[in-house]
């Protein structure tokens, strides 16, 4: 007995299913961004300086060594209207990521135009990380998000195909 023949059916429910995961990774991406913007609004009225010296003793860590070092620094300039605008940024990243999720679950072709355009920005930037500071994480980014651009071309190559039906 033979392996299953992959009929137009089959493809399509494949390329659905993956796409909708990309959709759910999407917005995955979106609340983590969310949560992280939150908490910065947390951090509203407080010393950021002295919160991030008892970060940095918690983790028993060399505060005069330099990442410590750089970590105090970023964390003397934080003031009340920065933390503000890091939020207000990380929502509307949130924002961009939760429609694109929408869209993609929906399989509108405009989101799968988005994905493609909006991963694509990074791949420069990833290969001229790991060129730099090879790091097993770094590929495994580059490979994911290449992966993610391809998918969405693939999709939109497929849907021009089709005459721009998602369904067929």
């Amino acid at each position: 007995m033979g392996a299953p023949e992959l009929g137009p059916q089959t493809s399509a429910r494949a390329r659905s299913a993956a796409i909708r995961t990309v959709a759910l990774f999407e917005a995955f991406k979106g609340a983590v961004v969310l949560v992280a913007g939150s908490g910065l609004l947390l951090l509203i009225h407080t010393d950021v300086h002295a919160a991030a010296a008892r970060l940095i003793e918690h983790w028993h860590l060399n505060p005069a060594s330099r990442y410590p070092q750089i970590f105090l620094e970023a964390a003397s300039n934080l003031h009340d209207s920065r933390l503000m605008l890091l939020a207000a940024g990380a929502a509307l990243y949130a924002l961009v990521r939760f429609v694109e999720a929408w869209g993609l679950y929906g399989e509108k072709a405009w989101a799968e135009v988005l994905a493609a355009v909006s991963g694509g920005i990074y791949v420069p930037f990833e290969i001229a990380e790991l060129l730099r500071r090879p790091s097993w994480h770094g590929a495994l980014l580059l490979m994911l998000n290449l992966v993610i651009v391809a998918l969405m071309v693939w999709a939109l190559l497929q849907r021009r195909k089709r005459g721009g039906h998602p369904e067929a």
